[in-house]
């Protein structure tokens, strides 16, 4: 079955990889920097993992050298690998503010992993995925040093299309799984599995086949494919990511790296996971945000956009831009919005000195406009707001959200479509 649909998995992660060009602005549209809501560091993900039976190289974590030192001494490894714990990607080649080049190192000698980590621990590492300044490192994973044999890729996701998991796997890893998808179609298997059923013992054979491995290996693979399935399920994962899924020269399949994404709905009954959410990497804007319920993303322009839903967010972005404009950031108010969110919003948004406008792109369904509405015109009054603010409304309420604003008396700007709106917002700042 994996075999046919290998064509599908290579359109589908094409497109996946022109929506992650979107957003890491590879195209001129907009520039976002995509990130999940629930951050988790690597060393929690792994513990996550070996958690569920999961093979993952021994670890201990440190938060100061001498932790550090005792911790390389207690694996006994024969080689030992140092990694700073910080969100952002590109570690390896990043820069401490100590002087220390790369925040992953390895050695065999325990002395030096103590020497590296006075060198990381409470300095600023910097890469291509930090702001300018870097961020701090407060905790460095010790980990086993494995080496690797080969390098395989495995995912399991939640599909709409296919109402349920799948997995997706290449015997090409360690490498963009959306350039073996554009480059060798054929590299990608996918194979569909009956959420009411579970993974199938020969499901999971067939794909560790698919991905390469050999002999006793395959049984291996196939274990570990069914209970990175069995994670999946039980901590309520959008997807689970293995890259590197590999084998070692000793005859071992290993997750050597991870992500994993979750359900935010899920929280409820995952608190001891979301309990373990990362937030000190984030803009102080962006913690602010969360304690209304409200997401919160910098750019680097100057029209701020005001909306509900990530869907229409990037839609209002790149149709600012198409227009000349450039977003400054955009404030995601989700369902279920309040008048006093609303209010909190247009402070956040205002408190950015690079905003020159406002665009309030709002479409109704669970939403209800009058109450957008009645939040706008509260905030335009109490902030005394100085930048022109172009409103479109569309949806539930929608008529008397209009008659609120037009009868407010304040300078709001209307607009009859998205279209109307990027252009009027992006005119109001030509005027300047």
């Amino acid at each position: 079955m994996a075999a046919p649909l290998a064509g599908q998995a290579g359109a589908a992660l094409r497109d996946l990889a022109l929506r992650s060009a979107r957003l890491r602005g590879s195209f001129p549209a907009v520039q976002l920097t995509p990130r999940r809501w629930l951050n988790l560091q690597e060393y929690q993900s792994k513990k996550i993992m070996a958690d569920h039976g999961v093979t993952v190289q021994r670890f201990f974590v440190a938060d100061s050298a001498n932790d550090a030192l005792e911790a390389a001494q207690r694996l006994k490894a024969k080689e030992i690998v140092l990694k700073a714990q910080i969100l952002a990607g590109g570690r390896g080649k990043g820069i401490f503010n100590s002087g220390l080049k790369g925040g992953v190192h390895l050695t065999k000698d325990p002395k030096i992993v103590e020497q590296l980590a006075k060198q990381m621990i409470g300095y600023n590492l910097s890469t291509k995925q930090t702001p300018k300044d870097g961020v701090t490192v407060k905790k460095v994973m010790v980990a086993e040093a494995l080496n690797i044999s080969r390098e395989t890729y495995f995912a399991i996701l939640m599909d709409r299309a296919c109402n349920g998991p799948v997995m997706v796997g290449s015997p090409q890893g360690g490498v963009d799984i959306e350039e073996v998808a554009v480059t060798s179609p054929e590299l990608i298997f996918k194979e569909e599995i009956d959420i009411f059923e579970g993974i199938k013992d020969h499901q999971a054979l067939q794909m560790a086949k698919n991905l390469g491995f050999k002999g006793p290996l395959q049984q291996q693979a196939a274990d570990q494919i069914k209970k990175l399935y069995n994670l999946f399920l039980k901590i309520d994962a959008t997807q689970v990511e293995v890259n590197p899924f590999g084998e070692t020269p000793e005859g071992q399949v290993v997750c050597f790296d991870a992500k994993i994404n979750f359900d935010d709905n899920a929280e409820f009954r995952q608190k001891e996971i979301f309990a373990m959410d990362d937030k000190s990497e984030n803009e102080p804007i962006e913690n602010e945000a969360a304690k209304y319920d409200l997401k919160y993303i910098g750019l680097d322009g100057n029209i701020a956009c005001f909306v509900n839903g990530a869907g229409l967010a990037m839609a209002t972005c790149d149709i600012i831009s198409l227009n000349g404009g450039k977003p400054a950031n955009f404030l995601d108010l989700g369902g279920g919005v309040k008048e006093a969110q609303v209010y909190q919003a247009f402070k956040l948004l205002t408190a950015d000195p690079k905003v020159e406008a406002i665009l309030v792109n709002i479409f109704g369904g669970i939403v209800n406009c009058a109450i957008i509405a009645n939040g706008i015109t509260k905030a335009c009054r109490e902030l005394e707001l100085k930048v022109p603010l172009v409103v479109r409304l569309e949806g539930t309420n929608v008529h008397e959200a209009q008659r609120i604003l037009n009868e407010s008396g304040l300078p709001i700007t209307s607009a009859n479509d998205l279209e109307d709106a990027a252009k009027k917002a992006v005119a109001s700042v030509a005027k300047k």
